[in-house]
């Protein structure tokens, strides 16, 4: 089990924006429909997602999990207006993550991202 030392390590490693590069279900033009498609985790665990009409906010947890870190959450948030929630997880390996979003009650979707530069979460944020 990590040290509270090591567990503000692995957070440090998973903060930030997440530009998400690759979806299993949907192709770019869906998933960068309304702005370029991303995970954000904040300092204090909690962030946003957005692809396609889907957006939502995201109450996450850090794990380690072997040598890389793991991001479970859970989110809640709309998609083309209609109320919708889920759980997903995001497995960190330096610049790089994969993971896995589960939307409730319907489809969830393998997904391949990116570490974002700060303009394009300016970008992502600002719309």
């Amino acid at each position: 089990m990590a040290t509270r030392r090591e567990m503000k390590r692995l957070e440090k490693a998973a903060l930030g924006s997440w530009r998400i590069t690759s979806m299993e279900l949907w192709d770019v033009d869906y998933f960068d429909m309304e702005v370029p498609a991303h995970i954000t985790i904040k300092n204090d665990l909690t962030g946003t997602l957005q692809f396609g009409l889907v957006q939502g906010d995201i109450d996450a947890r850090v794990h380690e999990h072997g040598s890389t870190v793991r991001i479970e959450f859970s989110w809640s948030g709309v998609d083309e207006n209609d109320p919708v929630s889920g759980r997903g997880w995001l497995e960190v390996t330096g610049d790089e993550a994969q993971g896995r979003i589960f939307i409730h009650l319907g489809d969830d979707s393998a997904f391949t991202a990116e570490r974002s530069s700060s303009e394009c979460v300016r970008l992502a944020t600002r719309l």
